[in-house]
């Protein structure tokens, strides 16, 4: 039986609940961006965010990461 310590383990989206839903720091990081680069795309509206009834976090949907990336390819010759 494991040891209980009494302190509770940083949990984030993917290691409980719905692994497509990320926190904005994690979101940022998996673009490669910092926080506010992250936020200043949310209100420009390039990125929707996924927030719950009554609650104050932020959730960003790696599909729509995926699509921001697909719209911002460019090729450079």
């Amino acid at each position: 039986m494991a040891k209980r310590t009494g302190i509770m383990e940083n949990k984030t989206a993917k290691g409980i609940g719905n692994p497509r839903l990320l926190p904005l720091k994690e979101a940022a990081q998996w673009l490669g961006l910092t926080v506010w680069a992250m936020r200043e795309r949310i209100w420009a509206g390039q990125i929707p965010v996924v927030q719950f009834p009554g609650g104050r976090k932020q959730y960003v949907d790696i599909k729509d990461l995926e699509t921001f990336i697909e719209r911002n390819k460019r090729t450079i010759i």
